[in-house]
């Protein structure tokens, strides 16, 4: 993977802003450097759809002139990072990786590449994603399949597949993804790279371009968050982005609760969740990081939160609402695939009528209040994120023999969606030869403990990227 001498693209986001805030580096040389990374290695991922490439040079320019000059720098200065396209970059298209929306001009940012950019960081790079990210496997309708580069015949896994292979081949040292059903952690366990699923509410999100409101799936559920290399990169990532913002009524200024030094944690883990198989190398990867846990002092015991079949459902139930009530919009802008999974997911999912869909809701609160009396006694769950390796590109929409039943392998990862929580991600080892991502969950606003314990399985486990993409 490193040569002998290491590369500025290899590099993390912190290592990056560390070095040019003491002009070992200018932000100029790093952005070229990725610049070149993207031309050696992307035309074998398709991860990267839009180069921001004038924009970003001449953002560099001017944080090399400030740091000459001497002036207050941000945490993320002069670092370049990747966004993908269903989050707003000024002046460019918020595609939604649909045809209809390729020229969809976003007429300001985001909040969090606002924040971004506030904190001196540049956007230079969008990302792929599949048709309204309502996919965990990234091959869109505009931009086409996006590779995994641990092995070309398997996904990236979706929604934001395009950042993960991005920052995993060292195209990118940090991004932007989002996530209603996994999006930040799918691809961060296919592409064996950390990611962070905050508390509901802590990152703002918000885009100008129509529907610029969110339906009640997305007000409960939907959520922005940071992608990265290694876990100090991604908490670094959760400081700058999190806080109020008037754009998202949601969002809070929070105090996020972190683990005391040294503490020693009660952790429940899951490594076979109820409601399906796992693989066995999954089951064995979650239950290695918890033996290490265990022996660093940690009280690790095998335990299943309240309702964890009956949580999954809910999510299930309160998606398809909102997917029906946008059926014929859907059906007007999202490519074939995208639409024949939408179609499998509604076939398995019985409708739910008035009255009885507001009880939905009651049952929601119910669990969410048996979960958070749960992590009184165990405040971190250790669960696979999903129930398999990354699959073979397609196998979400096969139908007849080769037919996966998508809900039972990606099953772990909707918990954190239905219920607010706090899940990040980081490998916890191998499995077939592909990455395995383990999930560390918590109560609502305890984001920075569960990094704090990610960060202490990376110790043990390594940091597996950046990779040179395999091509055969």
């Amino acid at each position: 993977m490193m040569g002998r001498m290491t590369e500025l693209w290899q590099l993390g986001a912190l290592e990056l802003a560390q070095q040019i805030a003491a002009k070992e580096v200018s932000s100029r040389e790093v952005v070229e450097a990725q610049l070149a990374r993207v031309g050696a290695v992307n035309k074998n991922l398709n991860a990267i759809v839009r180069l921001l490439t004038d924009e970003a040079l001449a953002a560099a320019d001017r944080a090399d002139k400030a740091v000459a000059n001497d002036e207050v720098l941000g945490p993320l200065h002069g670092v370049p990072f990747s966004v993908k396209e269903n989050i707003d970059v000024e002046g460019f298209p918020t595609t939604n990786g649909v045809p209809r929306f390729a020229d969809a001009i976003a007429p300001c940012d985001s909040p969090t590449v606002e924040r971004m950019r506030a904190a001196g960081a540049i956007p230079f790079a969008r990302t792929n994603l599949p048709d309204f990210g309502l996919r965990v496997h990234t091959d869109s309708s505009l931009h086409g399949l996006t590779r995994n580069p641990w092995n070309p015949h398997v996904t990236a896994g979706g929604s934001s597949g395009g950042e993960a292979s991005a920052i995993a081949s060292g195209m990118s040292p940090i991004g932007l993804g989002n996530d209603i059903g996994g999006s930040l952690r799918n691809p961060a366990h296919c592409c064996g790279i950390a990611s962070l699923k905050p508390t509901l509410g802590v990152i703002p999100m918000a885009s100008a371009i129509p529907p610029e409101d969110q339906l009640l799936s997305s007000q409960l559920m939907l959520v922005e968050g940071p992608m990265a290399r290694c876990v100090a990169d991604v908490r670094a990532g959760l400081d700058v982005l999190a806080g109020q913002h008037w754009r998202d009524p949601r969002s809070v200024t929070a105090v996020l609760t972190d683990a005391e030094p040294g503490e020693r944690l009660k952790i429940a883990v899951l490594p076979e969740p109820p409601g399906g198989p796992t693989d066995a190398g999954i089951a064995a990867a979650i239950r290695a990081v918890a033996d290490q846990l265990s022996d660093a002092g940690h009280d690790v015991v095998e335990i299943t939160p309240p309702e964890y079949e009956r949580a999954g459902e809910l999510w299930a139930q309160i998606m398809i609402g909102d997917i029906r009530a946008q059926r014929d919009l859907l059906a007007t802008v999202m490519g074939e695939d995208g639409l024949a999974l939408i179609a499998a997911f509604e076939a398995e999912i019985e409708p739910t009528e008035f009255p009885s869909v507001l009880l939905l809701h009651a049952e929601r609160y119910r669990i969410m209040r048996l979960w958070s009396e749960f992590f009184l006694e165990h405040p971190i769950l250790l669960a696979p994120t999903w129930a398999l390796p990354a699959f073979a590109h397609g196998a979400d929409i096969a139908t007849g023999d080769d037919a996966m039943r998508l809900a039972d392998w990606i099953r772990p990862v909707t918990h954190a969606n239905v219920l607010g929580l706090p899940a990040a991600v980081t490998p916890a080892g191998m499995a077939d030869g592909l990455p395995v991502g383990v999930q560390v969950m918590g109560d609502r606003f305890t984001d920075l403990r569960c990094l704090t314990v990610a960060q202490e399985i990376e110790q043990f486990v390594g940091v597996l990227t950046p990779i040179d993409p395999v091509t055969d």
